[in-house]
């Protein structure tokens, strides 16, 4: 049966989310502002404007996530972990990287292995969330993938980037669940639109949720 949550408490759950790499100056800072008034998380941005979202959420209690290899994982892997540094000296508290989609289809484990392994490593003992897309693999690469992720010490397994088909499916957030047991963290990310979406999400195994509509969704939420 689905517990109740408060609004207080899906919105620690919550990295509220903007990587519209066309966002304007106000929109990031509104972004941060969203971020800062309901206690989110994070605030999960494009690494560029990580150094402009630390100095405007100091003093409060919001993490900022900044995206590595986004939205493709197609870098070269020195390229990600530099980006990964450059992030965590501009302020970012967590990284979410995606994994290298097509190396994982062609069962090159050990270059993948290697590529979240560089991130993980440069991001200096930050929280590494590994993006599958998980509506580009099938089932056993997704429990490829999220072996080699917890191999490589990330702290999370992140379905999906929202930009390359569907988002986060309760399908697959069980599937993480059942891949990477009961303690590793899972955020569920991309079509999360409402509360009762984001609770079954949650109650799926979901620790984390990446969000756009937060603010809606929070504001439907009984008092």
């Amino acid at each position: 049966m689905s517990r109740t949550w408060t609004r207080d408490e899906l919105a620690a759950r919550i990295d509220h989310t903007l990587l519209d790499p066309a966002a304007t100056n106000h929109e990031i800072l509104l972004a941060c502002e969203i971020a800062r008034r309901n206690h989110c998380a994070t605030v999960c941005l494009n690494s560029n404007r990580i150094a402009m979202a630390s100095e405007a959420l100091q003093g409060s209690d919001v993490g900022i996530a900044a995206v590595v290899g986004f939205p493709f994982g197609a870098s070269h892997v020195d390229a990600k972990a530099h980006e990964a540094a450059l992030a965590i000296a501009d302020g970012a508290t967590e990284i979410d990287m995606v994994i290298d989609i097509g190396r994982l289809k062609d069962g090159q484990l050990g270059p993948v292995r290697a590529d979240i392994a560089s991130v993980v490593a440069a991001a200096d003992f930050h929280a590494v969330k590994v993006i599958l897309e998980c509506s580009r693999l099938t089932e056993d690469e997704k429990r490829t993938g999220c072996a080699l992720a917890v191999e490589a010490g990330a702290a999370f397994i992140k379905t999906s980037t929202g930009y390359l088909g569907h988002g986060a499916t309760l399908h697959d957030v069980v599937l993480i669940r059942e891949a990477v047991g009961p303690t590793l963290g899972i955020k569920a990310s991309g079509g999360i639109l409402y509360y009762e979406d984001a609770v079954a999400m949650l109650d799926a195994g979901a620790t984390r949720l990446g969000m756009s509509h937060t603010q809606q969704v929070l504001d439907s939420i009984q008092a």
